[in-house]
């Protein structure tokens, strides 16, 4: 299935929590000078504007970055990301949302490589267009992520973030998110595995965290973040998580600064809230 479209879910309460974590990782491995690789598995389009067709439809923005936007009272660890977001409004409105690959170029250098893949005809042809004018830095292939990953593990520089962000539109994205994040690790154990996942009230949804620490990684993170009490007839997106495997060690110090505060500006009822759990070797 190829129905899914992330313009009508860009800049969400989802996409600020794993936008917040992508900045983090990125600016970490931006602490040393050796390169690094970052790899997009479900890149969607690049960018995407507020106020065209798609996202205007569900402006789901205005519960997600739209409530941060103008806020003065931003704890330090979230500024970096809402500064990144700023690069793509120069003129102070919200008219722009960088995707992941958009907000990872942000942090890129002239050492480090980005890696894209998008099966969507449609975005991935945006996707192209977004940055035919890197094409020393980063490459776009219109292809299936799950099955392009392995070809690029280990990476030449042995440093890499690895974003796992499928729509999980079907079922069958739950497994192969699981063996894809198995794989990798078995590929590159040192790498950063960074993996996006719904909380839903569908089984498959609830179950895949508890899958993903199955898998044995010495360090790992897991973050939630719920805007809202799941719903009464089971349908619909009421919070989303980020696993991380081998995730910088002070991640969860970061969070613990961040996540209070999230919950408290994106709550939609009294169910919102989060959960952090973490081993950190």
């Amino acid at each position: 299935m190829l129905s899914y479209r992330h313009a009508f879910h860009a800049g969400n309460h989802a996409d600020v929590l794993k936008h917040f974590l992508l900045v983090e990782l990125l600016d970490y491995l931006n602490r040393k000078d050796k390169p690094w690789c970052y790899i997009d598995t479900h890149a969607g389009a690049g960018c995407y504007t507020l106020d065209g067709e798609h996202a205007a439809k569900t402006a789901e923005h205005a519960a997600g970055i739209g409530r941060l936007w103008q806020r003065d009272d931003l704890p330090e660890a979230l500024r970096p990301y809402l500064e990144a977001v700023r690069q793509f409004n120069p003129h102070g409105g919200l008219t722009f949302y960088p995707g992941s690959p958009a907000l990872a170029m942000t942090r890129v250098r002239a050492q480090d490589r980005m890696h894209l893949f998008e099966l969507h005809p449609v975005d991935a042809a945006l996707l192209q267009k977004t940055f035919v004018g890197e094409p020393a830095r980063v490459a776009v292939r219109k292809a299936d992520g799950f099955s392009a990953l392995r070809a690029l593990l280990p990476p030449p520089s042995r440093r890499a973030l690895v974003l796992i962000d499928p729509p999980y539109e079907v079922k069958d994205d739950y497994r192969r998110t699981v063996e894809a994040l198995a794989e990798a690790m078995r590929r590159f154990p040192t790498g950063c595995f960074a993996v996006w996942y719904p909380m839903l009230a569908r089984p498959e949804a609830r179950q895949l965290p508890e899958r993903l620490a199955a898998l044995g990684a010495d360090s790992w993170l897991d973050v939630r973040l719920m805007v809202r009490k799941p719903p009464r007839d089971g349908l619909g997106l009421f919070g989303s998580g980020m696993f991380v495997v081998n995730p910088p060690w002070i991640l969860p110090e970061r969070l613990e600064a961040v996540m209070p505060w999230l919950v408290a500006h994106l709550a939609e009822d009294d169910g919102a809230g989060f959960d952090l759990e973490h081993r950190i070797e």
